[in-house]
């Protein structure tokens, strides 16, 4: 195999002049490895660079009256250095070339003398002015001239500041970038057809690079920036299509065939009426189970909305057709809380529903495996446990899983293995965080998308208050004066034990609150370092009411209705994610009387007090997660950890949703004509998408 020609955009950051072992170690940190990778390190912004000029022609193009100023860039030497006495620290360095002098100074800036000294070259750039009959710079930036390898003077510029890091400065970059940019960019495949690049009116793929790294002005940067960040959007988008195309294609699911009478045995199940909007999902998704392409589908609904009925109305409709469905929770505690739920719901039901989590006894775990394995066991709601080698299902039709966003790309992609049939399960996908629609056209793009709107009726909206540290005892009196009334609460705080962070724990704030401000009612712990069993008997007293109040971790953040349950305190909010938050507020108000969270939290950063306000302007999770989205940015909200999918390096959901629009629909016409990219004029962008990815959506198996 040949080594790739120097400057070729998969050559390694090596072959840039100078660039070695050292160097290139430092760039790796800042994930360069490639060309590629350092024409994808693009500016975070612009600063102006005016253009040099002589001291001579800075002073004659400044007017004469005291004061007048003009911004100028100034190449000379160091002639002297002075440090007069007085309160507020100053340095004046007289700078020379050979038309003139100027004085340069700085304020409150002492370590400057120990770096400034005569004799050094710099290049100074700053504010100039007439100040008693000098002319003088005030806090001027500067640099070594040995820094711009004694470069002639140069014109004005935009100069691009990097991404950088200590070991490795911006301008070090851009020197980088500068050897490489035009003999890269020459040998780029555009990837992109020219009918899209037209009809988007979009620059050139070398064209983008060099305008992103060496823009002429401030509009060439944007015109460049759009082209890069459009081409991130539709790679994206393609392999979200193309998956979507291959399972509508190549796979085949049981149809579940919705009948008057099947439906009315499944309502009938219910201890309740479904709302207009759980009935209007139960019909989309029982179209989708009709058919034998296979669904995917995603079901989006606010806390308390009522997903888990429509997920056991599907569940039901499988059983009835004979077939197996699986609930698949990201914890332990939320499995067997739907186990719990659901098993309530079916009392005195024929259908078998089964536990399967990492903690479930070996014998009982023995037991329910071969249960799977006959087909007896119809029903099951289990964690990551039901994708182990040992869980094989006798005939699985439809797979459910809670709480998708925290579940990776290639956990879902493993639920798709056909059976002996050549069969895969439909899977239908719940969160209780609603996604934001840049989100759900991105991450989740090869889903059909299900929403119920309005929470059950009856439900009134829990008030929400942001209370400081000073404040607390208010709260915990309000709490005690609830829990006499006959309710109960909970209490979350963020560590299990305690910890040199200073973070109240589940133990010690037990122990303060018994000995304080709740004495004399009746406490409870739960945490998620807890046995099954010893959870399930803390939380089965709670239910009983014989606990008033549940001090907690965040275990009981999904999953837990306990309609007596009316007050929520959170201790160290600021600590919390936004969406966490409200899933937190959730687990109160979910019977006749109205919900109360007191937050108590002391933000020290912007995102925290942003994070604090938000949640206490409304109760909309919809709104909240667009808050979300914009307060800590998709990267945080849905990225590469949780996603399994690489981070954007230029596109912007949040700025860039009409570009994803465009992106979205040029990738869904191209996979329509083109399936699985294998046209001419597909070759480059085949081989990025399969390089970017190809594991991460699982496009091994589409061709």
């Amino acid at each position: 195999m040949t080594s790739p020609t120097p400057f070729q955009p998969d050559a390694g950051i090596e072959v840039v002049p100078g660039v070695g072992p050292r160097l290139a170690a430092v760039l790796g940190r800042l994930d360069i490895a490639t060309v590629r990778d350092l024409l994808d390190h693009i500016p975070m912004r612009y600063e102006h660079e005016h253009a040099e000029a002589t001291i001579a022609e800075i002073e004659a193009s400044l007017p004469d009256e005291e004061g007048a100023a003009a911004n100028v860039s100034i190449r000379g030497e160091i002639a002297a250095i002075k440090v007069p006495p007085g309160r507020r620290p100053r340095i004046e360095v007289t700078l020379e070339d050979e038309t003139g002098t100027v004085q340069l100074v700085w304020f409150n800036a002492p370590w400057l003398r120990n770096k400034l000294r005569p004799g050094l070259r710099i290049v100074a750039e700053g504010r100039a002015k007439r100040w008693r009959g000098y002319l003088q710079i005030g806090n001027p930036q500067w640099r070594e001239e040995d820094d711009v390898d004694e470069t002639p003077a140069r014109d004005e510029r935009l100069r691009p500041v990097y991404p950088a890091s200590e070991d490795l400065p911006s301008r070090r970059i851009e020197e980088f970038v500068t050897r490489i940019l035009t003999p890269a960019t020459d040998v780029l495949v555009d990837p992109l057809p020219e009918t899209i690049r037209q009809s988007r009116v979009l620059n050139r793929l070398g064209e983008a690079y060099r305008g992103i790294h060496q823009p002429e002005s401030l509009r060439d940067a944007a015109n460049a920036r759009r082209r890069l960040a459009f081409d991130e959007l539709l790679l994206l988008q393609l392999g979200v299509m193309m998956k979507r195309q291959h399972l509508r294609e190549t796979m085949k699911a049981a149809p579940l065939p919705m009948s008057p009478e099947i439906e009315q045995r499944i309502l009938s199940r219910f201890p309740f009426e479904l709302t207009p909007d759980q009935r209007q999902v139960c019909h989309e998704i029982g179209a989708d189970l009709a058919r034998e392409v296979p669904t995917n589908r995603l079901l989006q609904g606010d806390v308390g909305a009522g997903k888990t009925a429509v997920a056991v109305h599907a569940m039901l409709l499988a059983a009835a057709h004979g077939h197996q469905s699986a609930i698949m929770a990201p914890t332990g505690i939320l499995a067997e809380q739907h186990h719990a739920s659901i098993s309530r719901m079916l009392e005195g039901a024929k259908v078998e529903v089964g536990l399967l989590t990492g903690s479930t006894p070996a014998r009982e775990k023995r037991e329910l495996l071969a249960r799977i394995a006959s087909g007896d066991a119809k029903l099951l709601i289990g964690t990551h446990a039901l994708l182990s080698e040992g869980t094989v299902f006798d005939d699985l039709a439809l797979v459910i899983i809670d709480e998708q966003h925290r579940f990776g790309v290639e956990q879902r992609s493993k639920l798709r293995r056909p059976n002996e049939a050549g069969r895969v399960p439909h899977v239908l996908v719940m969160t209780a965080t609603p996604i934001p629609r840049t989100l759900s056209l991105t991450v989740f793009g090869d889903l059909d998308v299900s929403v119920i709107q309005h929470l059950p009726p009856g439900r009134i909206p829990t008030v929400t208050r942001v209370v400081p540290p000073s404040k607390a005892a208010d709260v915990y009196g309000y709490l005690a004066e609830r829990v006499a009334s006959g309710e109960q609460g909970f209490v979350v705080v963020p560590a299990v034990e305690e910890s040199e962070m200073g973070l109240a724990d589940v133990e010690n704030h037990l122990k303060m609150l018994a000995a304080g401000p709740l004495s004399g009612v009746r406490l409870g712990a739960v945490h998620g370092r807890m046995s099954r069993d010893e959870r399930e008997a803390i939380m089965d007293r709670f239910r009983a009411r014989d606990i008033d109040v549940l001090v907690a971790t965040v275990v009981i953040e999904v999953g837990v209705d306990v309609p007596n349950a009316t007050v929520m305190v959170v201790e160290h909010a600021e600590r919390f994610g936004l969406a966490q938050l409200h899933q937190l507020r959730g687990r109160v108000g979910r019977g006749e009387k109205r919900g109360v969270c007191a937050l108590i939290g002391e933000p020290t950063t912007d995102e925290g007090r942003r994070r604090l306000e938000a949640i206490g302007g409304t109760n909309d999770g919809f709104e909240i997660a667009e808050l979300d989205l914009g307060i800590r940015g998709p990267g945080e909200l849905f990225g590469a950890r949780q996603s399994g999918l690489p981070p954007f390096r230029v596109a912007d959901l949040i700025k860039d949703l009409d570009l994803l629009r465009l992106a979205r629909q040029d990738a869904s016409a191209w996979i329509e004509r083109d399936h699985r990219l294998l046209g001419p004029d597909a070759v480059e962008m085949r081989r990025l998408l399969l390089d970017r990815y190809g594991a991460t959506l699982g496009l091994g198996d589409v061709g």
